[in-house]
This record gives C-alpha cells, structure tokens and sequence, in this order.
C-alpha cells in the first residue's frame, strides 16, 4: 500500500524522539511521522536498539538517516527495515557545522552523484520506499537549474518522493537556527519543481504555521510537512484527519490526550526513564489556554528535576477548573488563539 504523506510532521532534532511521537500519535492517528535524523554512526557504531525504539501506535513511521556512505546507509536502511519502520529518508538539509564535518547533510546538494550513489545503495538494500529531504540550493548554488540537476540525478537512483524546504541553506555565516529563519520562503520554487518533475512525488517543507495554510498549498504540490509549528502547538494537528483524510471520528479533547501521555509517562517511569525526558515534550498542550503560562512553568520545573509527577497532576487540575479542560473540543491550529 502506497505511504500516504498528504500531511506528515518534520524530522527535528532533540523533539521529535519516540515521546513526542507517541504523544502527537494521540492526537492524529493518519499523519506521517519522522524520527528526529538519526546519523549512520549512531546506528552501526553506537546503541541502535535505543534509537530504532518506538511503539506500534507510531505507524506510519518514517526513519531519517544522516549520512554520506552509500553502504553504511545501506546497512542503517536494513536495519530501519528490520525494525519496522514505513519509509527510510535521507538527510540532504541539516545545515549545522558538525553535520557539514562528516560530510552530509546540506552540503550533499553540491554533490548529487554522490547523494544518487547513496539512494541507489539504500534501495536496493529494501523494499521499503528511499525519500530524500533537501533544501532549494545552498550558498550561491541556489538556482533552479542547480535544483533541478539535483532532483534529476537523485531521481534517477530511484528516489521518487522528495521532501523540500522551501529555503536555501547556508554553509557558512548562519547557524541552524538561522538557516530555519533567515533565508526567505520560496514556495515558487518548490511549485516549478513540482511542475518540472509531474511523476514525482514533491513534498513542501518550511514556513507553514497552520492547516488552512496547508491545505491551500496542496494545490500546488502533493504533501505538505508541518515543522515547529506541531512541536509548540501539538493541538494544531486536532484537525488533521478530518480535514485532511476524510475521518468522520472527533478529535480528543486535551483531556483525553493528556490522560493517556500520563498513563504512558507512568509507565516510562516505572523502567527508569527519567521524567525530565519526556515532560518537556508536553510543554505545548495547552497553547493558547488560559493558564498557558503556569502549565509551562510547572513542566520547567520537571525538567530542571526540581518537580515531579504530582507537579504536573497538580497544574492538570488547576487548568481543568480554568478551561473546563474536560468539556472542551480541540483546537486545531487553523483556529483563532
């Protein structure tokens, strides 16, 4: 069965870890999700039973590989197969210095033989669908003919899904964080791609901060991927298998939600996984609540070890007599806050 990646939520770095996906989980059941980019180092030479950990309810369930070697890759993607996973995704827009000094990531888009040698590697290793995720260009290498070289030479190798964002990257002079700011939104680009290369499957990255956004963007292109805006605003992806995949069950109230991330919470807990890794990842569960505010300052607290589970109950109730937690709908993100 085709992976459906009408909406799906952005690989991030220290976010997006089998916690918050279980807790975005709760909140949509259709939506892709990606692991936060995982280097092949990581899996061949470090603790791979850890990062390739996930739940069952995570699916569909994409993994992203960071890396530069086409049979290192190769084995990852295997692995990433063995363990379950829907798709396997390679990494070619992580602008960050260490990123650059191991050679992947960003800088790979001055490379596209390299970056179709890695792809042909990764699919013949599986069956499981080889997508790249890329920018519009980097440095003074941004121009659409370069883009289209790009997407050409990599398709070639068999990549039929390309995930981009919609900025440029630079190398040098501009950090991450920057890079995710700085350089402007060309949506243009990623539409002219997508009319350059109709057989393909191009999905835009970068900028949307909401579903109306989203859904309007679907015009132009075949999958929209939501970042920042789902880590900080969970409850923006309320909405998102009703509007965007036909389901006519409603969506969980926060309530609910928060129900259940405490039923799992407790049970991370109970194998010692220490709170202060997963509560973070809760921080935006009540974004653009009233009592907003105390509820981020009561999970600092978790997160610094000063506070504990009975914190977090504690601010539960006292946004539920706030809210009227328990007899609220969702609010998704195309809501007014």
């Amino acid at each position: 069965m085709k992976l459906d990646r009408t909406l799906s939520i952005a690989p991030m770095m220290a976010r997006t870890d089998r916690h918050f996906r279980y807790l975005a989980r709760l909140i949509t059941r259709r939506a892709l999700l990606y692991t936060e980019m995982i280097s092949t180092g990581a899996l061949l030479r470090g603790d791979a039973a850890r990062w390739l950990a996930h739940n069952d309810t995570e699916y569909p369930l994409a993994l992203q590989l960071g890396g530069c070697d086409p049979q290192h890759l190769a084995r990852c993607a295997r692995l990433a197969e063995a363990a379950g996973f829907d798709e396997v995704n390679l990494n070619v827009g992580c602008p960050s210095d260490r990123v650059q000094a191991a050679r992947f990531g960003a800088c790979l888009m001055a490379e596209p033989r390299l970056v179709a040698d890695c792809v042909a590697a990764m699919c013949g290793a599986v069956t499981l669908p080889v997508t790249v995720k890329t920018r519009i260009g980097i440095d003074r290498q941004d121009s659409f003919e370069a883009l289209s070289r790009f997407v050409a030479t990599v398709g070639a190798a068999g990549c039929d899904t390309f995930i981009i964002h919609a900025r440029k990257a630079w190398l040098r002079g501009l950090s991450p964080k920057g890079n995710r700011d700085i350089p402007p939104l060309r949506y243009d680009v990623v539409c002219r791609l997508k009319q350059e290369f109709p057989t393909l499957e191009i999905i835009l990255n970068g900028g949307v901060t909401s579903l109306d956004q989203a859904h309007a963007e679907l015009v132009h292109v075949d999958g929209v991927m939501l970042g920042r805006e789902a880590y900080q605003n969970p409850f923006c992806l309320a909405e998102v298998d009703s509007r965007f995949y036909g389901a006519s069950t409603a969506p969980r109230t926060r309530d609910e939600v928060l129900s259940e991330f405490i039923a799992y919470l407790e049970g991370h807990l109970m194998r010692g996984t220490p709170l202060s890794q997963i509560a973070p990842h809760m921080m935006g569960i009540f974004h653009g609540q009233k009592g907003a505010r105390l509820w981020r300052g009561c999970l600092s607290l978790v997160g610094s070890r000063r506070g504990d589970l009975r914190n977090i109950e504690a601010a539960r109730r006292q946004l539920a007599a706030i809210n009227k937690v328990t007899a609220e709908e969702p609010m998704g993100c195309s809501s007014p806050l």
